[in-house]
């Protein structure tokens, strides 16, 4: 099972999201960014790691969501979100066909990939009673 992270990252009241490439699995679905957890690496460093490869930005990780284990055709991954605040850089998309920040309510709104369903539900349902 791969083990994935990924960051919830909030900035001026607005999350950012990245679409996947057409080339990828699950192509041009919309996921919170993030990646694998390298062999020895904790979730934060990956998590840490990975925004500033793709993305080209900083972030500091602010609390953990729920785990998600996911079923796909020919893998299954295990996934660990992270709420996270934006710190410094400029946002360079490098993987990703793009990424855009919207609205909270908007969230919903998007072609998701399965796993990130329940993330986006927990993460609205949470900004709803805060």
């Amino acid at each position: 099972m791969l083990q994935v992270t990924c960051a919830i990252i909030e900035h001026d009241e607005k999350i950012l999201i990245c679409q996947r490439s057409a080339a990828m699995k699950l192509p041009l679905k919309w996921e919170f960014p993030g990646g694998k957890i390298e062999t020895g690496e904790s979730k934060e460093d990956c998590l840490r790691r990975e925004i500033k490869e793709e993305l080209n930005i900083d972030i500091v990780i602010e609390r953990a969501l729920t785990v998600v284990e996911h079923h796909y055709p020919g893998f299954s991954l295990r996934l660990y979100p992270f709420v996270c605040r934006l710190t410094a850089g400029e946002l360079k998309v490098t993987e990703h066909v793009q990424a855009k920040w919207v609205e909270i309510p908007q969230l919903p709104e998007y072609d998701w990939a399965e796993a990130d369903l329940p993330i986006v539900q927990e993460y609205c349902l949470h900004r709803l009673f805060r």
